[in-house]
C-alpha cells in the first residue's frame, strides 16, 4: 500500500496526471471539431505541460528556498528535462502560427511564475487573477493550438468551443480554490475567500448549466455529444456538491483532474452509439 501511495504521489507531483488531462482535452478538441489526430500538437501539449507545471511548482523551491535534492525531486527534475527536449522536438514540427501561440502560452507561464518587475510579486500572487490565467492558458493549448495547426478558419463554432472550454477549466479551478481555502494566503483573494464556499458552489452550479447550454446551442449541434456533455455535467455537479476545505489533496489533484479523462472516454466509447 505504501508503494502504491509513493507511485501515486510521484505521478501527481511530477505533473504527469495534469499533462494527461491536457492531452485528453486536446483529443476531445480533435473529436468535437472533426480534426484528424495531430501527433505534434497532442504530444507538445503533453510534454509542454509537464515542463510548464513543474517549473511553476518547483522554481521557487529550487531557486529561493534551496530544498534538499531528494530522490523523488531528482526524478522529477530528470522527467522535466526529458520532457523539455521532447516538447522542443514536437514544437519544431508545428506550423509557424502554432509556434507563436505556444510561445505566448510560455510567456504567460513565465509571468505567472517569475516577478514581472524587481521587488514585485509574480502574477501568481496577484489577487484574483490566477484562475483566469490558468483557464486562458488551457484554452490556448487545448483548443487554439489544434485549430491553428490545422489552419482552420476561426469560425463561430470554434469560438463557442473556446468559451465552453474556458468555462470547463474555470469550473475545475473553482473546485481547487474550495479545497485549497485552508491553505491559500488571504491576499490572494480567491473567490471562496471573498464570498464563501456555499456561494462559490452556487456559482459553479450555474456555470455547469451554462457549460451544458453552450453544447446545446452550439452550431452543428450533435445529439450524441450533448448526451456526453450532460453526463460530464453530472460528474461536475457531484464533485462540486461534495467539495469542502477538509478534503484531502487527492480529491482535486487526482479525481477532479481526472474529469477530462472521463469526458474523453465517454466520447470515444459511447459518443457514436446513443
Amino acid at each position: 500500500m505504501r508503494i502504491f501511495k509513493t507511485i501515486l504521489d510521484f505521478y501527481i507531483e511530477s505533473s504527469l496526471h495534469v499533462a494527461l488531462a491536457v492531452y485528453a482535452l486536446i483529443r476531445i478538441t480533435f473529436f468535437k471539431l472533426n480534426i484528424p489526430y495531430d501527433e505534434p500538437v497532442a504530444y507538445f501539449g503533453f510534454y509542454g505541460t509537464i515542463v510548464g507545471y513543474n517549473f511553476i511548482k518547483y522554481d521557487e523551491l529550487a531557486r529561493i528556498k534551496k530544498v534538499e535534492l531528494t530522490t523523488k525531486f531528482k526524478l522529477i527534475i530528470a522527467l522535466s528535462v526529458l520532457s523539455f527536449f521532447a516538447s522542443v522536438f514536437y514544437f519544431l514540427q508545428l506550423t509557424f502560427f502554432t509556434r507563436l501561440i505556444g510561445i505566448l502560452v510560455l510567456l504567460i507561464t513565465i509571468l505567472y511564475t517569475l516577478p514581472l518587475f524587481p521587488k514585485r510579486e509574480n502574477m501568481r500572487n496577484w489577487s484574483g487573477i490566477k484562475i483566469y490565467l490558468v483557464a486562458i492558458a488551457w484554452v490556448g493549448v487545448t483548443v487554439v493550438l489544434p485549430v491553428v495547426n490545422k489552419e482552420l478558419d476561426f469560425s463561430f463554432e470554434i469560438a463557442f468551443k473556446c468559451f465552453q472550454r474556458f468555462l470547463f477549466v474555470f469550473i475545475l479551478m473553482l473546485l481547487f480554490e474550495i479545497i485549497d481555502l485552508q491553505f491559500d494566503a488571504t491576499p490572494l483573494k480567491t473567490i471562496p475567500q471573498r464570498i464563501g464556499i456555499q456561494k462559490t458552489k452556487f456559482i459553479n452550479y450555474l456555470l455547469i448549466v451554462f457549460f451544458l447550454l453552450l453544447e446545446f446551442f452550439t452550431p452543428n449541434f450533435n445529439g450524441n455529444q450533448f448526451v456526453v456533455s450532460l453526463l460530464v455535467s453530472f460528474i461536475l455537479f457531484g464533485f462540486t456538491f461534495f467539495a469542502n476545505s477538509n478534503r484531502n489533496k487527492y480529491y482535486t489533484s487526482f479525481w477532479v483532474e481526472s474529469v477530462p479523462f472521463f469526458w474523453l472516454v465517454l466520447l470515444l466509447v459511447f459518443g457514436q452509439h446513443f
